[in-house]
C-alpha cells in the first residue's frame, strides 16, 4: 500500500494550494496540464511551483493534516515551507486531539 503525502503548490499569483496524494510527481504534472479530477483552483494560475512535499503515511493522517494546514494563515504556511519538521509536529499534535463525534439529531414527532 503506497504512503500518502501532503504537498503545497505556489501559483503564479503567489497563492498556495494544499493537497494530498500517493504520487506527488504524477499529481503535480496533472495540475500543470490542467487535467485530472478536482483542483479547479489551479487552472489558469500557471506557472506552478511545487514548494513542499512531505510523506505522511496513512490516508486519514494525510487528510487530517491537509485540513489543518488549509486553516492556517499564509505566514504560518510559509513557515511550514521553510521548516517541514513542523509538519511532523502538527501531525503528532493532531493525533493527540480527540476526534469530533457527530451530534445526535433529535427526532421530530
Amino acid at each position: 500500500m503506497p504512503a500518502w503525502s501532503l504537498y503545497l503548490v505556489r501559483c503564479a499569483d503567489g497563492t498556495l494550494y494544499t493537497g494530498v496524494t500517493t504520487d506527488v510527481e504524477r499529481r503535480f504534472e496533472q495540475h500543470e496540464r490542467g487535467e485530472g479530477r478536482g483542483a479547479k483552483y489551479l487552472r489558469g494560475r500557471a506557472p506552478l511551483d511545487l514548494v513542499l512535499e512531505h510523506e505522511v503515511g496513512e490516508q486519514g493522517d494525510a487528510l487530517r493534516l491537509e485540513a489543518r494546514i488549509k486553516k492556517l494563515s499564509r505566514p504560518r504556511k510559509e513557515t511550514l515551507i521553510r521548516n517541514s519538521d513542523a509538519l511532523d509536529e502538527m501531525l503528532a499534535h493532531a493525533d493527540r486531539q480527540p476526534r469530533a463525534r457527530p451530534t445526535p439529531r433529535s427526532r421530530r414527532s
